[in-house]
């Protein structure tokens, strides 16, 4: 499938909403004729440190994409192993899903697994900075 009929084919599922709305995507601009950059939602797991929170993450996809994963930023600050303490960035190699990434994968596998993660074990009760604090 060509890039741009795979991300239209993400954008109408990420607008209706996906699984049980703890997650969403869309484009950052509509006239973004190339599709590269979006904005994701994803509200965090209930019974952790991020219940009742929203964060908001930046997602860009390149020229290479659905074959190379997409670049993951997160705006919301957040305390988590794979995410960059300076910039928000999400360290692919520290992710499993962008580090073992293949092109059957989606920006909902992406947020799907991000939030799966922050409800891991290691992950449910890491000291988070204040609610609503960006980088």
């Amino acid at each position: 499938v060509p890039r741009n009929f795979r991300l239209l084919e993400e954008l109408e599922k990420g607008e209706k909403g996906i699984g049980d709305g703890s997650c969403s995507y869309g484009l950052e601009d509509g006239d973004d004729i190339l599709m590269s950059n979006w904005n994701g939602t994803i509200i965090g797991p209930g019974h952790t440190v991020h219940e009742n929170r929203i964060y908001s993450l930046k997602i860009h996809c390149d020229e290479n994409y659905p074959d190379k994963p997409p670049a993951i930023q997160f705006v919301s600050r957040v305390n988590l192993p794979f995410v960059s303490q300076t910039d928000g960035k999400v360290d692919r190699s520290k992710l499993p899903v962008l580090a073992s990434w293949n092109r059957n994968n989606s920006i909902e596998t992406v947020l799907v697994e991000i939030r799966r993660e922050m409800a891991s074990f290691s992950n449910r009760k890491l000291p988070q900075p204040p609610e609503g604090s960006t980088f």
